[in-house]
Order: C-alpha cells, then structure tokens, then sequence
C-alpha cells in the first residue's frame, strides 16, 4: 500500500469528504470500505491492514465528518448539521464510487467502533450496495445509551484498567500503539454533545435488523477485555436471529483496536480468511 493515495469525494449534500485508496497488489479479489471509530482517522488503518493487499484487498478509507481531514481546523468532533445520518451517507456514496471502479468484486464494509455503529445503521438503510459486513470493538448501541447520558470523554473507558500508564490503555495492550495513538494530532477527542444524540438517534434503525439483506454475511471481532464488549452478545444475537450469516471471533484479554493489538496479526490473517469466504450477492 502507498501512502499518497489520497482523494476527496462530494457528498450528498454537497460537503466535501477526505478519503484514501490503497489498492490491492494485483487484481482486485475483495474490496474493503473501512469506517473509523471516534476521534481518530481512516490514515490509521494503513499499516494494520497492509497484508490485505497482499491477498488481492482494495481498500477504501475515508474521514469522517468531524474528523481527520475532513474536518476543518477547530471543528473536529462536530458532525455538522446532518449529524450521524450525514455521516452513514457518506458512505453509500463512496460505496457507490468504489463499486464503480471494481464492478462485480464483491465488496465488504468494517466498521470499528463509532464506525460499527455507522456500519450497523449502512446495513438496514443501504444494505443493497454491500456483499458483506465486519464489525470491530462493537455492540449493540442502545445497551451503551445510559453511558452516553452520563457524559465523559473517551478516556472514561480507562476505568477498568486503572491504575493505567496512560488515559487510553483500554485501546491496547500494545504500548507502542497506545503511544502513537496519544502522539498522533488527529486522535483522543470525542464527539459533541450534539453528535452524540445524533448518533443515539440511529440506535432504532441499527436495531432494525428485518431490514437487512437476507442472508448477509456478519463477520463480528473483539476482544474480550473491550470495555465494549459488555454488550456484544445481545449484537450477536440480533443478526443471528435475522438470519445473517454470522461469524464471531473473539479474542481473550483483548481489548478495543483488535487491528491494533499485540496479536494484531492473528487478528488481521483471520479477517483476511472471512473476506474470503463473502460471495458477490445478486444485486
């Protein structure tokens, strides 16, 4: 992968969204749109996705609003007037753009974190453009709603691994990772207030799983020791009983950037072996 493939695309209501392209070395097997989590960057999934190309993975990475370059100097964390909604349209349209360029491979969106749950609400509101989805350090959204209402930054999610070396240990077990990750300018803030509710708003529609796709395939990673993970099994158990295709891999004493943990390579090489196994659905 290279580092300078980097693009913009227009969004539906006019804003302009940055992005990266890193294609696959050789021909195109699987296409991959990657949905970042809060207050950090789609430039981060560079490295931890680079053997992915290797086995023929195109990968699409966009900043979301309010993040990265995306975001103007002083707005990050502001989602702007559309809010959330805004946000899972975005990624229709580079969904769109990415099927354009790579017609007929089958394509595949991973959601981590925030970006799960912008994943989750893609799959019910523009589940036709996808063959598959991935979610990362993920739940199901309203089980986390009380959290949300008592307000607190990311680093509220510390508070099991107190006492900790940094504010942001529950990211990693990796402390090199954790470093990059506190030195990098573009990560550790979180989401306006106005962002947040807007993002609790879409709780119903990601919930709203008879709206999926019949029989898409789910693949669902986490680590075991994600202050998220509390609510993954009742995420499991909703697209179970929909009647996705679900996959699970869940990792004991991970925690919440699996893609970035000290079994980091594990985790890559069976992500690499799901995409796989994801058919081209009819369209």
């Amino acid at each position: 992968m290279s580092d300078d493939d980097r693009f913009t695309f227009t969004a539906s209501d006019g804003s302009t969204i940055a992005a990266r392209h890193w294609p696959a070395d050789g021909e195109t097997r699987r296409v991959l749109i990657v949905a970042h989590g809060m207050g950090e960057h789609g430039a981060r999934y560079r490295e931890p996705l680079a053997p992915l190309s290797r086995a023929g993975v195109t990968v699409y990475a966009p900043d979301h609003r309010g993040h990265g370059a995306t975001a103007p100097d002083g707005t990050h964390g502001d989602f702007g007037p559309g809010g959330f909604a805004a946000l899972v349209d975005d990624l229709a349209v580079l969904a769109r753009r990415a099927a354009a360029e790579h017609p007929g491979v089958p394509m595949v969106l991973l959601g981590h974190s925030m970006g799960s749950f912008a994943a989750q609400a893609f799959a019910t509101r523009h589940g036709d453009l996808i063959d598959g989805l991935a979610l990362s350090g993920s739940a199901a959204l309203e089980a986390l709603l009380p959290r949300m209402a008592e307000g607190g930054g990311l680093e509220a999610f510390n508070a099991a691994f107190e006492p900790a070396r940094t504010p942001f240990d529950w990211l990693s077990r990796d402390e090199g990772a954790v470093d990059r990750y506190l030195a990098d300018r573009w990560c550790g803030f979180s989401v306006d207030a106005a962002g947040q509710m807007s993002m609790a708003a879409m709780a119903p529609q990601m919930a709203d799983v008879a709206a999926l796709p019949a029989g898409l395939p789910v693949y669902i990673l986490s680590g075991l020791d994600d202050p998220l993970a509390a609510a993954i099994e009742p995420l499991i158990a909703r697209y179970r009983a929909a009647g996705a295709a679900v996959t699970t891999d869940l990792y004991p004493g991970g925690r919440h950037e699996m893609l970035n943990e000290t079994n980091r390579d594990e985790v890559v090489a069976n992500l690499a072996r799901w995409l796989e196994t994801v058919p081209r659905r009819a369209r």
